[in-house]
């Protein structure tokens, strides 16, 4: 990405995040009586906590710690509570609105106005913390998906196959060992043959992945087949050659527009992420340039990181696609946003004669939370036929 382009995506970025957290403040300032001392200690309180995930973004580069650690995972769960909290208040915002023109709302409700804006504080604070604890516990209880899919090809060895498949792990400050040895563990019980990562296998600031030595969990893995990964686009956002370098050192057999052929039976195609140009200024390989030379009378299985353009890989002839990336918005109400980015936000389709699974993640980013999706880890039972 050029200088320039960065420069204007941070600047936009910034305005809107402190757009955000200035309508929260003056919204929440409203409420705490005009001579109360709570008013300075709310304002420190809540710009100290709203500028901790910029602040973060910055020390996790020039000074990781246990302090930029904390710092990190405040500003992150920061992140969820300014969404919720920008949601209610703009409901609440809507609701007076409405009562300006029609009176809908109780006498009652005005009678000691002060007193009901610090109800109205505490109802606030109450239903926004307990919904990001929900979520906190949701994206921490990851679920086994166990799919099957027949492909209608002959194979010249095994006809059935166990695929463990994991996309958006996001290995870093938040995702840290006890997640990453989990996740080793839960891989290892399911038995696979075979286990592929569909990219983000490493977040986009790599210093406290080699710190914490995260990557040594995943030479446990487990597999007879081997251990495949394609590079996302957080691996390109943090430096894809040193995440590339690392992965592989740890056993992680990486996938970059090529492709092998398993056992003479199957074919497994890595993709290159599709922002690689935006990174590097180097296209990533075409998929039809990709697929040459292929024998398609054997299963071909594709793993592409964002689930774009699905129409071309059935046109070529692939048998199944497997993807990430989408998080299924990982935030409700984001996931109506993905659902109209993408063909599939989150689950399966088929088009035509091709197969294709889009996962929702095994990590986070951002906000250690998930709502209106779950966190998993995906089991394919394979059939070739």
């Amino acid at each position: 990405m050029k200088i320039g382009q960065l420069i204007i995506f941070i600047t936009i970025v910034l305005a809107i995040y402190t757009a955000l957290n200035v309508y929260i403040y003056v919204r929440g300032l409203q409420t705490i009586p005009v001579h109360s001392n709570f008013r300075m200690w709310f304002t420190i309180c809540f710009w100290v906590i709203a500028s901790s995930f910029v602040l973060a973004r910055f020390l996790e580069r020039t000074y990781p710690c246990l302090l930029t650690g904390i710092i990190t995972w405040i500003g992150s769960f920061w992140l969820a509570f300014m969404l919720y909290f920008f949601l209610l208040l703009i409901c609440i915002d809507l609701i007076r609105l409405l009562n300006h023109f029609i009176h809908f709302l109780p006498q009652v409700f005005y009678a000691d106005y002060e007193k009901t804006k610090i109800i109205i504080f505490y109802i606030c604070l109450t239903i926004v913390s307990l919904t990001v604890l929900a979520g906190f516990i949701n994206a921490r209880t990851v679920r086994i998906k166990e799919l099957s899919f027949v492909i209608p090809k002959k194979v010249n060895g095994d006809k059935n196959l166990r695929m463990v498949m994991v996309s958006d792990v996001h290995m870093g400050t938040l995702i840290a060992k006890r997640k990453t040895a989990r996740l080793v563990t839960e891989i290892n019980e399911l038995k696979p043959d075979i286990v592929v990562f569909a990219g983000d296998l490493v977040d986009e600031d790599l210093d406290p992945v080699i710190k914490n030595n995260l990557g040594e969990a995943l030479t446990k893995i487990k597999s007879r087949l081997g251990v495949y990964a394609i590079p996302g686009n957080h691996e390109y956002i943090g430096g894809v050659e040193a995440a590339i370098k690392y992965l592989t050192e740890n056993g992680i057999i990486m996938l970059r527009d090529n492709s092998v052929f398993m056992e003479n039976s199957f074919y497994l195609v890595g993709r290159d992420d599709r922002d690689k140009t935006r990174f590097t200024g180097k296209k990533r390989m075409e998929l039809t340039e990709l697929l040459k030379g292929i024998d398609k009378s054997f299963p071909i299985i594709l793993l592409d990181h964002q689930p774009f353009n699905l129409n071309k890989a059935a046109y070529l002839g692939v048998d199944l696609q497997l993807s990430g990336h989408t998080h299924h918005g990982q935030i409700w109400p984001l996931n109506y946003i993905t659902n109209v980015m993408y063909d599939v936000s989150w689950g399966s389709k088929k088009i035509g004669k091709t197969q294709f699974y889009v996962s929702s993640g095994f990590g986070t980013w951002g906000p250690p939370v998930r709502l209106g999706n779950t966190p998993e880890i995906v089991l394919l039972n394979l059939t070739f036929n």
